[in-house]
């Protein structure tokens, strides 16, 4: 039973060296060892290290804005950043001054599931933490800070949260082009002429061997679990032919859809209609949801599906992580008891969301438009992530597939400082100029994959 819990903390940043020459020393055998991937190659890497060089020169103040499509990117940023951009200056004769690191900002979520130690760790390698759901003033306050002040450049991921694709990117939060015109507005406010800039970084994660055994296993498992005879589609089927494997998968995925379409309209009493294609249907069911989780909250479903998803975990946290009960000690037995039902039953309607947000990349052509292995393997880890969450697994132990290389690109650098004008003449100025620096960057984003 989840517990009613005193207010989450602000967990300030607290740059600690020697945490980040402990974190360099460690990273190589982490990768090895918690993760698939073997190889980190990047494209225009002399691009950061000149920014750097003028970072240093006090020319320059930079965000790096990059691709979310896994729980490992922060991994790939701290190799491209400790590894890659010094041998790069190194090759180039440019000299930069140590340590070459980043702040960055985090989900103030990640602690809490992660275990508390990763706030003392991100704190201690100078990153700051962010809720997702609200208008978080402090935590915008810090990232403010350490943008137009800190003595690293900033990074943050624009999505958000992580999609599990590789080629599609999820609409990007405004949260990073205001950060870059605050940061304007800062320095001019203290008489100084760094230009802003936000450097777009992509992200991508190829398998070096086409792992189609380790996905025919996969489907096997997941088919298996959710009651599924197995698929013959001849006396002897080419158990690996991407063909048949393509057949497979959309047959557990219309099968999950229809046992989450029957669960949700007997139990919650949705009316969700079966003869819409599978998208329409898959749309509909994400929906069907939230809905029930925004009721249970009293929350009106308002925005996008990733802003439904962040209200209601912010709402979910106001009901466990309570403003109220700073001295919860003070509590009797009695109201304790109470306090914690309440934080039961809304840690239950979280779970809804999460299943949404497992799903809110998904076209359902995905893998029918480009039958790459990558895309097989994407979708079938999501649907794994999904019966795992009903199962209540531990969601965080995806089977690994197969070695994996990571393709990263530095992007051309996008000046804020330049859009200041527009932002500055009034609100409506502020608001078109944070919408279009989104939208550029949205872009630029997209035309590293």
């Amino acid at each position: 039973m989840i517990q009613a819990q005193p207010p989450l903390e602000f967990i300030p940043p607290a740059f600690n060296p020697l945490v980040l020459r402990s974190a360099q020393m460690v990273l190589p055998f982490w990768m090895r060892s918690h993760t698939a991937i073997t190889q980190i190659q990047a494209d225009n890497v002399e691009v950061l290290v000149d920014l750097y060089r003028q970072f240093q020169d006090g020319k320059i103040r930079f965000l790096m804005a990059f691709r979310h499509p896994n729980a490992e990117d922060a991994l790939c940023m701290a190799h491209l950043m400790w590894k890659l951009v010094p041998r790069v200056a190194q090759q180039q004769g440019v000299s930069l001054q140590n340590p070459l690191h980043f702040h960055f900002i985090y989900d103030r979520g990640i602690p809490l599931w992660a275990g508390a130690h990763m706030g003392w760790i991100y704190s201690r390698l100078g990153g700051t933490p962010i809720h997702r759901g609200k208008a978080d003033w402090l935590g915008l306050k810090s990232a403010r800070d350490l943008f137009a002040n800190a003595q690293f450049p900033m990074a943050a991921a624009p999505e958000g949260a992580t999609n599990g694709h590789n080629e599609i990117i999820s609409p990007l939060e405004p949260g990073i082009s205001q950060l870059g015109f605050w940061c304007v507005e800062d320095l001019l406010k203290a008489g100084r002429s760094e230009q802003v800039l936000i450097v777009p970084v992509g992200i991508k994660y190829r398998y070096i061997e086409a792992p189609w055994k380790s996905l025919e296993k996969l489907l096997t498992e997941l088919e298996a679990v959710s009651g599924l005879t197995a698929y013959a589609e001849s006396a002897e089927p080419d158990v690996l032919n991407p063909h048949f494997l393509y057949k497979r998968l959309y047959r557990l995925g219309e099968h999950l859809l229809s046992l989450m379409e029957h669960f949700y309209t007997r139990f919650y009493h949705k009316n969700l209609l079966k003869n819409e294609a599978l998208e329409a249907r898959l749309q509909a069911l994400m929906d069907a949801a939230l809905q029930v989780a925004e009721q249970y909250f009293d929350l009106p479903p308002k925005g996008s599906v990733i802003d439904r998803c962040r209200r209601l975990e912010q709402a979910g946290w106001n009901h466990i992580y309570r403003e109220e009960y700073k001295n919860i000690k003070a509590l009797s037995p009695l109201e304790r008891a109470l306090a914690n039902r309440i934080a039961d039953e809304a840690n239950s309607h979280v779970w809804h969301m999460r299943l949404v947000e497992t799903f809110v990349a998904v076209t359902g052509k995905y893998v029918m438009e480009k039958p790459t292995v990558e895309r097989f393997a994407e979708t079938a880890l999501l649907l794994w992530d999904m019966v795992n969450r009903i199962k209540n697994s531990n969601p965080f132990e995806r089977p690994r597939l197969g070695n994996q290389q990571v393709e990263m690109t530095i992007g051309q650098p996008i000046s804020v400082s330049e859009r200041y004008a527009v932002y500055q003449e009034n609100r409506h100025g502020a608001k078109l100029a944070v919408t279009h620096l989104t939208k550029d960057l949205q872009h630029a984003i997209e035309s590293l994959l």
